[in-house]
């Protein structure tokens, strides 16, 4: 009876240490996403963290606009967006299923930025 019984709890802590990592850590998509930095804030209640909307271009009429909403981890990443509302950018991101949340209220984790321009299309900052 013993012996069944540690085995299944075993069994259970295994799966359920997989289904963590698998919901929370295991990064399922990343790449890049490019359009103009709308918002980006520090918000939360025990864990304050930065979260911006990118405004991705669509239809020259505004009829649709996409929306990215994101969060970042990275104080450089933070600092730099911070100081570069309104530009037209293009950020890496990470793409979890789960939100944690000391990451972030979002699945999406951006990591860098690519580049940076400013209102005439002079680059700002080009990385990587």
């Amino acid at each position: 009876m013993k012996k069944t019984l540690t085995i299944t709890l075993t069994i259970a802590v295994v799966a359920l240490a997989i289904f963590a990592y698998y919901r929370y850590f295991f990064v399922f998509a990343e790449g890049t996403k490019a359009g103009q930095l709308n918002t980006f804030q520090r918000k939360g209640y025990a864990f304050k963290t930065w979260e911006g909307i990118l405004i991705q271009s669509g239809f020259k009429a505004n009829v649709e606009s996409n929306v990215f909403e994101f969060s970042v981890q990275n104080e450089a990443v933070s600092k730099l967006l911070l100081e570069n509302a309104g530009k037209e950018m293009e950020l890496h991101y990470k793409h979890y299923f789960g939100v944690l949340p000391w990451r972030g209220n979002t699945d999406y984790v951006v990591d860098s930025i690519y580049y940076i321009t400013n209102a005439a299309g002079q680059g700002v900052l080009k990385a990587k």
